[in-house]
């Protein structure tokens, strides 16, 4: 028999207006001394202002780093993390998406340990030392990086992202308050929650998957899948927003403890190379992907049909598996997802190119429940573009 693991996210606090709990957790580390990081457009938003004020009220001094760019490459995480060696901080609080999420991660182990960024992300050195702690509070239901041990990195001059993984890197505490969550404009509703659901749905079927990630997977497309259509249509349906953020916590849970596989490994060198946002190439990517994978994974396929709530009743499993295909498709259509991948450069003649880059996605590509050649991937950009 195989053996598994779980590493999990020390504490979680869940529901509307959860956010007033930030100074107690942090109070609870005797932390005096916080730096909050996040994103221009979160800044912009004022999210950060009303869990500022509550830390400050509380008599906790809080110093705010707001430009996090998406998808960020491995120096301005680097300028980051030396912007945040002049705060003092006992605490980092990521609040934003994944790439700020990631950032708080990544400069909190920064913070603990003697090591260059560059280093481990080329896998030349590890994090010897747990980072500063942290709090993780996710402003959209998609990366799900408040609960993984992972954070993703892009290395320019290699036109890739890199993920970085190392159970070290779990936050200490995450605030799961879809109140945060209520102004996500429509179309990055779609793009997050679809990423949110890739990661669900990639992990079920993975070579890495136990009971702990089949458990969480499937909490996550049933929460996913039965809600995302009313929280892209009614931003404000807090119901539909919760059931988004606890589905996106529980994707990442899955990540935590299985893998991510083929849409992920594709879906990289978009990123890298065409800077394509992270939710929207493996949004476009999912139904195909999946198509590919349907003959090796049938049963898993009628059981995610069912966890989405489709109805299967009387279906064969390989209809039920079909239904669920079409069902992804469905969702793109009707979530008006689309990318316009000519635009930014990928043509017929970039597509060698690409299938070469995906395949060094090894890590990924080595657990998808179907050998993908490099004829198959060039065969899925094909569909895409």
């Amino acid at each position: 028999m195989s053996t598994y693991s779980l590493f999990h996210t020390n504490k979680i606090i869940g529901g509307a207006g959860s956010i007033q709990q930030i100074a107690d957790v942090v109070k609870s580390y005797n932390a005096e001394n916080v730096v909050i990081i996040t994103d221009p457009g979160v800044f912009a938003a004022g999210l950060i202002n009303e869990p500022k004020a509550i830390l400050e009220n509380a008599g906790i001094n809080v110093q705010v780093i707001n430009d996090t760019p998406p998808e960020p490459p491995l120096e301005q995480v680097n300028q980051i993390y030396r912007h945040a060696q002049n705060t003092n901080a006992q605490m980092v609080i990521g609040i934003g998406g994944g790439s700020a999420m990631d950032t708080a991660k990544l400069v909190a182990m920064l913070l603990n340990n003697n090591v260059e960024l560059q280093d481990v992300a080329d896998g030349k050195t590890k994090f010897k030392n747990r980072g500063i702690p942290t709090v993780m509070v996710p402003t959209t239901s998609g990366t799900g990086s408040e609960a993984t041990p992972n954070a993703i990195v892009l290395i320019p001059e290699r036109e890739l992202k890199v993920g970085i993984v190392d159970e070290k890197m779990l936050p200490n505490c995450v605030i799961l308050d879809p109140a945060m969550t209520v102004g996500l404009p429509p179309h990055i509703t779609a793009n997050t929650g679809i990423d949110a659901l890739c990661h669900a749905v990639e992990c079920y079927i993975s070579k890495k998957a136990s009971p702990f990630s089949d458990t969480f997977a499937l909490k996550a497309v049933e929460l996913i899948g039965r809600s995302i259509r009313t929280a892209y249509r009614d931003g404000k349906n807090l119901q539909a927003r919760e059931n988004m953020l606890l589905g996106s916590y529980f994707g990442g849970a899955s990540i935590a403890t299985s893998s991510t596989v083929a849409i992920h490994a594709l879906s990289y060198p978009l990123g890298g190379k065409y800077h394509i946002p992270h939710g929207l190439s493996n949004a476009i990517l999912l139904p195909d992907v999946m198509k590919f994978n349907l003959d090796a994974c049938e049963a898993k396929f009628a059981n995610l049909a069912k966890a989405m709530g489709l109805d299967v009743q009387g279906c064969t499993q390989h209809q039920a598996a079909e239904k669920l295909i079409d069902e992804f498709y469905a969702l793109i259509r009707d979530l008006n997802i689309k990318c316009d991948l000519k635009s930014v450069g990928i043509t017929e003649e970039t597509l060698s190119e690409l299938a070469d880059a995906a395949l060094t996605v090894k890590r990924l590509l080595d657990n998808n429940p179907k050998v993908m050649t490099k004829t198959d991937i060039i065969e899925i950009y094909r569909k895409i573009i």
